[in-house]
């Protein structure tokens, strides 16, 4: 354990070091760190053990070219200065003092080569040329390498152009230039927010935003109504345009309502992926902040960002958490502030990014809760789909053992008609943790008794054994339904009187 200890005690000082500003310290402190981890590499015999290790290398090898790159930098403005030193008698950034009674004298009017005399200079020329310190020789005369570009006030160059007039012309006269440009900006765009907002726009787009969440209609069995319903609202909007107009506008809400592990997530990540639209998955703790107002502007800015990524699909979680009923006893001011800026939002996006003609442009907003009940009234009008996601039936059940068990090595007597009707009542998850649990049962059976040296010695094929019928009756010994039958007629209940399918 001490080589451990050595491990700890030079990264930390490192660390310190790094924190304090002293770069040279902790590079030293970092080396020798580095040098005892791959001392340690070389005795370990364990791959699982070898590969987090080689991770933790990595990771301290990164903090350390992270330290270098700042001394470096750190260095490299002390030589600058150190050049700068004889031509400069005064601070760059400091202004030099002058008598404002005193107007500098003109500046030349320089021509181009073809003769023709170039514009006047900028209306803040004369403001700035007057800043300027009298020792223009000095700069002249210094070396090509410490000559800095000419100043904002400075007047335009020989060609007469302004710069950005002479990179359009350069654009002009290379189309295939100009094409490749603007494919890359195409492929590259990026939403950005204003100078205040920058950091909530960035922390959205770091951990909400999920361009391709890889999930197909078939992986998710059964639940034809639902699918059906979420590709006329979305998916058939993109693929027929000129019908989706008018009345016929796309749905701009759907509620799924269900209870839990049906697979409500599942559906909206289907979504996305079959329309490619990006994907927005929300919480009740991505939109709120300790501080006052954060939390609106959140919200403000989603809708912003789901509109400039548009096509793009809303999935807010557990909304009831985000926005209860209205008018409570225990209600903040703040939460009612948020699930009224919510609510704004989206009667404002109204389907589309503000052309209401072109459905491609979509932006599609889908919730799912498993307390519809305690729903706001407003927000269930704005949600005008609201579809019922039931428990799997037989022949679902089927399908979700077929889908959980296709990688599983299964006996000859396992079969699945008789697992599946077992399962009467189990939700997508239940039946999920079933299969889980049963296919670890060989495993369970390879280990009984082993020590755990022993169990490193073993081999992968050792332990993946067939999966029995008899681990299946097990594993449903196990685990038990997670929804009880209240709780199914309390769906049903609230979907024969709100449900709109």
């Amino acid at each position: 354990m001490c080589i451990y200890t050595e491990i700890s005690s030079n990264i930390r000082q490192a660390r310190e070091h790094s924190l304090l500003g002293n770069y040279e310290s902790a590079l030293t402190f970092y080396s020798c760190g580095l040098a005892l981890i791959k001392k340690h590499l070389i005795t370990i015999k364990d791959y699982g053990r070898k590969q987090q290790w080689i991770q933790v290398q990595q990771e301290v090898m990164q903090e350390s070219e992270l330290v270098s790159d700042i001394n470096k930098t750190l260095a490299s403005f002390t030589l600058d200065e150190k050049s700068n030193g004889g031509c400069l008698p005064y601070d760059p950034l400091e202004e030099p003092t002058r008598d404002l009674e005193v107007w500098p004298p003109p500046l030349p009017r320089s021509q181009s080569s073809g003769g023709a005399v170039s514009g006047p200079p900028p209306a803040g020329s004369r403001s700035l040329a007057s800043r300027r310190p009298p020792n223009d020789g000095c700069r002249s005369s210094g070396t090509q390498g410490a000559v800095r570009g000419p100043s904002k006030g400075a007047p335009a160059k020989r060609s007469g152009r302004a710069p950005s007039a002479a990179k359009a012309s350069s654009s002009n006269n290379n189309p295939s230039s100009s094409r490749s440009s603007a494919s890359t900006e195409a492929s590259e765009k990026k939403y950005e927010a204003g100078a205040v907002d920058k950091d909530l726009a960035e922390m959205l787009e770091r951990d909400i935003l999920q361009r391709n969440p890889a999930v197909r209609w078939d992986d998710i069995a059964e639940l034809d109504d639902a699918k059906r319903l979420l590709k006329e609202a979305v998916v058939l909007p993109m693929v027929l345009p000129n019908y989706f107009k008018g009345i016929r506008r796309p749905w701009k809400g759907v509620l799924m309502v269900g209870p839990p592990g049906t697979g409500k997530t599942l559906l909206a990540k289907a979504v996305a992926t079959e329309c490619g639209t990006t994907f927005f998955n929300v919480s009740s703790t991505s939109l709120t902040s300790k501080w006052r107002g954060e939390s609106e502007k959140l919200v403000r800015i989603l809708f912003d960002m789901a509109r400039f990524y548009a096509p793009s699909t809303i999935f807010i979680d557990e909304i009831d958490s985000l926005c209860s009923r209205r008018g409570g006893e225990s209600e903040h001011e703040a939460s009612r502030r948020v699930k009224s800026e919510l609510l704004v939002q989206m009667d404002g996006v109204n389907g589309a990014t503000g052309q209401d003609d072109d459905p491609t442009k979509t932006v599609m907003v889908l919730a799912a809760t498993n307390f519809p009940w305690d729903i706001d009234e407003a927000l269930r009008r704005r949600l005008e789909k609201r579809i019922y996601i039931p428990l799997p039936s037989v022949t679902g059940r089927l399908a979700l053992l077929h889908i959980n068990l296709r990688e599983v090595l299964l006996d000859d007597d396992v079969k699945f008609e008789k697992i599946a009707e077992k399962l009467a009542g189990y939700s997508g998850a239940d039946i999920t943790n079933v299969c889980r649990d049963a296919s670890m049962m060989s495993m369970r059976r390879a280990i009984e008794g082993l020590s755990v040296e022993e169990i490193k010695s073993l081999r992968t094929a050792d332990l993946n054994l067939p999966t029995r019928m008899r681990d299946f009756e097990e594993a449903i010994s196990r685990v038990s339904k997670s929804v009880s039958a209240a709780d199914i007629e309390k769906y049903e209940k609230w979907m024969q009187e709100f449900g709109a399918t």
